[in-house]
């Protein structure tokens, strides 16, 4: 009982993950209107601290850009169910969880707030779920992630 609960998690979660993040593609690829309103009051806060343009459409933290990297991270949570690619998971686990880190941050601490497109919250709410589901990801693989950092420390000094 307790291993086909774990299958579940181990399986459920990044597939979670992946549903939120490729789900939202299609919102920030085409410039609809709820994109427009989030980005647009995210970059009009950012101009009132001298940084204007930098959540506009070529702007360093643009709705492409984001979604981007939620497509990286969803490649590299699918790609992780491949034998002898788990470490991959752990990578797109910590991607995931670095963007919606930004993405809770921006929701909680910027004019944009909880429910920017008036749906009672759902899609600070669905932040939330993602950024815990990426958290236990990384706890779950934490052995993989382990590895990746100690191969990256290896690959920095090696290089030297």
């Amino acid at each position: 009982m307790k291993t086909w609960i774990w299958r579940i998690v181990t399986i459920g979660l990044p597939l979670f993950v992946c549903a939120i993040f490729l789900d939202s593609l299609r919102y920030k690829f085409t410039d609809a209107a709820e994109t427009q309103v989030i980005f647009g009051l995210l970059d009009d806060w950012a101009a009132s601290w001298g940084a204007a343009g930098l959540f506009g459409h070529t702007g360093l933290f643009s709705q492409y850009v984001i979604g981007s990297a939620e497509l990286v991270a969803s490649t590299l949570l699918l790609t992780g169910f491949l034998p002898g690619l788990k470490r991959l998971q752990a990578l797109g686990s910590l991607l995931g969880l670095a963007i919606m880190t930004g993405a809770v941050n921006f929701h909680l601490f910027t004019p944009l707030g909880i429910d920017p497109n008036n749906d009672g919250g759902g899609l600070f709410v669905a932040a939330c779920l993602v950024w815990l589901s990426c958290l236990a990801l990384l706890v779950i693989n934490r052995h993989e992630a382990a590895g990746l950092g100690r191969d990256l420390l290896r690959a920095l000094r090696t290089s030297r």
